[in-house]
C-alpha cells in the first residue's frame, strides 16, 4: 500500500498536501482500493467556504458512492477537471493527476494535527 511521507492524513481516508497556505486534497490508495474503479466524480464549488469535515465532494464507484470531507476549514479555490473528465485518475494516481480539490487554509495547525504516514499506517493496521 501506497502512503507517502510527505503527506497527511484523515480518518476518513483523505489526504492533504501543504503549499504555502494552500492544501491539495485527494483520496487514499486505500480508500481508492475499497472503492475499485471510480466511475465519477462531483466537484465541489470553487469559493464554497467549508468546515472541518464537511462533506464537499462525491466519488462514485462501481460499488458504491462515498463523501469526501474537508480535512481542513477554508475555501475551495481550484477543483480538478481532470478526474471530472476522467475520473479512472482516482485509482491511477491518487496521489498526483488524481487529487479532488485544493483549499485555502484557515490555520495551519489543522493540517498539523492531521495523521502523519506512520499515523496513518497504524490506523490502517500496519
Amino acid at each position: 500500500m501506497n502512503v507517502p511521507d510527505d503527506l497527511r492524513y484523515n480518518t476518513s481516508h483523505e489526504w492533504v498536501r501543504l503549499e504555502g497556505d494552500v492544501v491539495t486534497v485527494g483520496i487514499t490508495d486505500h480508500a481508492q482500493e475499497e472503492l475499485t474503479d471510480v466511475v465519477f466524480v462531483e466537484l465541489p464549488p470553487v469559493g464554497k467556504e467549508v468546515d472541518a469535515e464537511d462533506p464537499v465532494a462525491v466519488v462514485e464507484s462501481v460499488k458504491a458512492a462515498s463523501d469526501i470531507y474537508a480535512p481542513i476549514s477554508g475555501e475551495i479555490v481550484e477543483a480538478n477537471e481532470g478526474v471530472e473528465a476522467d475520473p479512472a485518475l482516482v485509482n491511477t494516481d491518487p496521489y498526483a493527476e488524481g487529487w479532488i480539490f485544493k483549499m485555502k487554509v484557515k490555520d495551519v495547525a489543522q493540517v498539523e494535527a492531521m495523521l502523519d504516514a506512520a499515523g496513518y499506517k497504524a490506523l490502517l493496521g500496519g
